[in-house]
Parts: C-alpha cells; sequence; structure tokens
C-alpha cells in the first residue's frame, strides 16, 4: 500500500507548477527569438543513450526535510543536488556552474525562468556527464540560473534517462 502525506503531495505539487513554468517560459523565449544557437554552451540536438558504470540500483534516502538530496558528480565534480522530479532539466545555480569550470559571459543568458524568486535568466549547457552513486548519464541538457535558485536541481534531463526511477517513503531507488 503506497501512501501519501499532505508534505509529500504539497511538494509535488510545487514541482510539477514549477515544471510547467519553466516549459511555459522556455517555449515563450523561444518563441519570442529569445533563444538562440551562438555558441558551444547551446544544447545540442542529441539522443544520446544513457551510459552506465553500475549494474546496479542507487539509492537516494529521503532526507528529515521530506527532500530527496544526493552527492552528484557533474563533470567529475561533486555537487549537493536536491532530486526534482517536476524540474524538466537539470538547474545548476551560478555558484555551481562556476565551481564545475563553466565560464558564461551575460550574453550566454539568452532564455528566462520562472523560480522562485520571480523570472531569471539562464543559459543552456551541456553536460559531460552526471552520476548518482554509479548510475551516469552522459551529454545531459541543463540550465544554468543566473540568479534566484537556492540550490542546483536533478531534473529529469537525467532522471528520464535511467531505466527508471521509483519514489517511496524512505527513498528514491534510480536503476541505470
Amino acid at each position: 500500500m503506497i501512501r501519501f502525506d499532505f508534505q509529500t503531495v504539497a511538494v509535488m505539487v510545487m514541482a510539477t507548477a514549477s515544471s510547467l513554468s519553466v516549459a511555459f517560459w522556455l517555449n515563450h523565449a523561444d518563441a519570442r527569438g529569445q533563444a538562440h544557437a551562438e555558441t558551444a554552451a547551446v544544447i545540442p540536438a542529441v539522443n544520446a543513450p544513457a551510459h552506465h558504470s553500475s549494474s546496479s540500483a542507487a539509492q537516494v534516502l529521503k532526507a528529515a526535510d521530506g527532500h530527496y538530496w544526493a552527492e552528484a558528480e557533474i563533470d567529475g565534480r561533486a555537487v549537493r543536488v536536491l532530486v526534482d522530479t517536476g524540474a524538466s532539466v537539470v538547474a545548476l545555480t551560478r555558484e555551481d556552474a562556476l565551481r564545475l569550470g563553466l565560464r558564461l559571459t551575460p550574453d550566454d543568458f539568452t532564455r528566462t525562468v520562472q523560480t522562485a524568486s520571480g523570472p531569471a535568466r539562464a543559459a543552456a549547457v551541456e553536460l559531460k556527464s552526471v552520476a548518482i552513486a554509479g548510475a551516469e548519464v552522459r551529454q545531459v541538457q541543463a540550465l544554468v540560473v543566473e540568479n534566484g535558485l537556492s540550490q542546483s536541481l536533478l531534473g529529469m534531463s537525467y532522471l528520464g534517462r535511467l531505466s527508471g526511477f521509483e519514489a517511496t517513503p524512505a527513498g528514491l531507488t534510480l536503476r541505470p
């Protein structure tokens, strides 16, 4: 039997609303011609298969705050992320992007996304690899949010490339 408490339902509703807001803003930015491909930092249309360095499922335990926090390895560096099934893509804070060596200029922030703090500018990037406990995916689409994102999010551009994932009251199982 699966039970959901009010907090879990509220988090899922907020995550879904957030994802829909991001999709809305990205679509409108594209429609107005604000998002354009000028540099290698822009995401190419790639449907690369997932590459996994582990055949066993990875576990992410639910934290006391009710969220799933994970230590991701992004392009070879550790980044603490909030697993967010409602986020369309991996979203990095500007600070995490700098630690990863992503040197972005103001001209790279060509997209507009909706954050909890309101609209924010974002830059599209492609990450070489993202891994959680050995479940690695290569060539992952991501956005770097210039301001307004308090923590990096592990979204569906990573999760959707796994063979599966399952949320339970105790944790999240990622299947390579």
